[in-house]
Parts: structure tokens; C-alpha cells; sequence
């Protein structure tokens, strides 16, 4: 049996892995301190409306159904969706090609509402 060998120390070049959330939660709280709130107030009733289906879906979903317009930044859509993720409105639902072509059919998240956010709403 093999065993990977663990050094004591962060190899240089190395990413502390609390490090980049620390950046992450720095990132996104600027986002939404910088949202628009009429943007995020449309962006959060759309996410509440799809994670209501039940089905999954993406940021492209809610301007393909005409349930919010691109944000001023494309920062906007993870505060968002982040942000209702903490609330329990939506959880992941694995990964798919995005559907908005200003991003060339690259992966994104894809999210459906969770259970317990759809019972409360029923």
C-alpha cells in the first residue's frame, strides 16, 4: 500500500485553503454591498420563484423567462445565488454548460429550491 507522503509545512505557490475563503466571503460581500437593490430585490424573487418548481436551473433561466435583466456586473449573480443558498432557498444541483452566450457555453452551477424552502412556500 502506498501513502502520500504529508509535509508539515505549505509547499511555496501553495493556496491556503483558509486564505481563499476568507477572499471569497471578502468578494462577495462587496458584490452585494455594491448591488443595485431594485437588481437584487428582482434577482431574489426570481430565485424564489424557480427554486418553487423544484426543477433545476441556472442564472440564464431567470433572463430567458424574462424574471430579471443581466446585472451591472456579472459579480451580481453570485451574491445572489450565494445569498440564497445561506438563506436555504436553493442548494446545488451539480454542474452544466451555461446557457448565456456571453460566456461561450462555460460550466456553471446549476441550483434547485431545497425542500424545506419549498414546503414553507407551498
Amino acid at each position: 500500500m502506498t501513502q502520500q507522503l504529508q509535509l508539515p509545512i505549505a509547499a511555496p505557490g501553495t493556496v491556503s485553503p483558509a486564505a481563499g475563503e476568507a477572499a471569497k466571503a471578502d468578494g462577495i460581500a462587496r458584490a452585494t454591498a455594491n448591488t443595485p437593490p431594485d437588481w437584487a430585490t428582482a434577482c431574489r424573487g426570481a430565485i424564489e420563484l424557480m427554486a418553487r418548481r423544484g426543477a433545476p436551473f441556472q442564472a440564464a433561466d431567470l433572463i430567458r423567462e424574462g424574471l430579471v435583466d443581466e446585472p451591472d456586473h456579472p459579480a451580481r449573480w453570485g451574491a445572489a445565488f450565494n445569498g440564497a443558498a445561506r438563506a436555504g432557498v436553493i442548494e446545488e444541483a451539480g454542474y452544466v454548460r451555461s446557457k448565456r452566450a456571453t460566456v461561450h457555453g462555460s460550466i456553471c452551477k446549476q441550483w434547485t429550491g431545497t425542500a424545506d424552502f419549498r414546503r414553507r412556500a407551498a
